[in-house]
């Protein structure tokens, strides 16, 4: 229970009371920058990358070994017995594909973690924890931390923000001294073959769809337009058959995009690597940070009034 208050003069909490203490300031605890090694996640990012080539190659070997038997199927030369066999190998090529997509997703988070710890070093690197002095117009960064992830998918920008967010690491981890030939070649045939390959498998399989939508379109008008029961599709069988020779041709293409594309970026991210962790060698450890002085502020005086309590506020 509440004691009533006395009457005039300072406030005193009566027994089982709230007994207020001295004010004791809270230690201030800042958030350090951390480094973290590159290594594990790189070495991940890059088995990802080669398994990912290997099966994309695997899969353009299939595609032109199939190409006979896709004209045999186009023109109507194909039995019973082989129809059925080519349904059963189709089919069991699905757990093939399953494991490329899968392989592609993995790859995608392990590159991006690594790119996300890679700038996260860059900028302790250039923090005043750093060995070498930071100079802010070369090493900050031209887009936010969130398109590091979002960059990669958002449309239009997709075409260059990626780069931009992997040159601007590149720039804030060499060292000064280090000439840029090299990593340039690196960069710019990364993003070019890497920018290639999903030009041409995104547009290429667009217009491969389209292109059947038009062979189906060709065949429905040239059956109702039809005499006697017969349809000349000698010309429309040409012209699937070319329609899969582009598609083989195109996947090839950007097959051998995407080695270059994998080996470009494994040497990059090795290179990267490495040079952020000379810088850190190089780093003198740091000690304890000082928290900043808590300010001390003077009691308030008292001013009593006539008939108003005074609470040694």
């Amino acid at each position: 229970m509440t004691q009533p208050y006395p009457g005039p003069g300072p406030y005193q909490p009566g027994p089982g009371q709230f007994q207020p203490g001295p004010y004791q300031p809270v230690p201030y605890q800042p958030v350090l920058p951390q480094f973290r090694p590159l290594r594990t996640v790189a070495i991940a990012s890059m088995v990802l990358m080669g398994l990912t080539v290997v099966a994309a190659v695997v899969q353009c070997v299939l595609l032109w070994r199939s190409y006979d038997q896709v004209k045999r199927l186009v023109y109507g030369l194909l039995s019973d017995a082989e129809i059925e066999r080519g349904a059963r190998s189709i089919a069991g090529t699905g757990p093939f594909l399953d494991l490329i997509g899968y392989l592609l997703i993995g790859t995608a988070i392990a590159f991006l973690l690594w790119l996300w710890r890679a700038r996260d070093n860059a900028d302790f690197l250039n923090s005043p924890f750093a060995p070498q002095p930071m100079v802010p117009e070369h090493y900050l960064h031209r887009r936010a931390p969130g398109w590091v992830i979002g960059s990669w998918f958002c449309p239009i920008v997709q075409f260059w923000y990626p780069f931009q967010i992997v040159d601007d690491v590149v720039r804030a981890s060499k060292p000064p001294a280090q000439p840029d030939g090299r990593i340039r070649t690196l960069l710019y045939g990364w993003w070019a073959t890497w920018t290639g390959f999903w030009v041409i498998v995104v547009g290429g399989g667009s217009v491969a769809v389209v292109e059947f939508i038009v062979w189906i379109v060709r065949l429905v008008q040239a059956t109702d337009n039809g005499t006697g029961g017969y349809v000349d599709i000698y010309d429309l069988q040409d012209f699937m058959v070319h329609v899969a020779l582009a598609v083989d041709i195109g996947f090839t293409v950007a097959t051998a995009l995407l080695i270059v594309a994998g080996v470009a970026m494994a040497l990059l991210m090795r290179q990267i690597g490495d040079w952020q962790q000379e810088r850190m060698e190089l780093t003198p450890a740091q000690g304890p940070v000082q928290p900043p002085l808590t300010p001390q502020y003077a009691p308030r005086p008292q001013h009593p009034g006539p008939g108003f309590p005074t609470y040694g506020r």
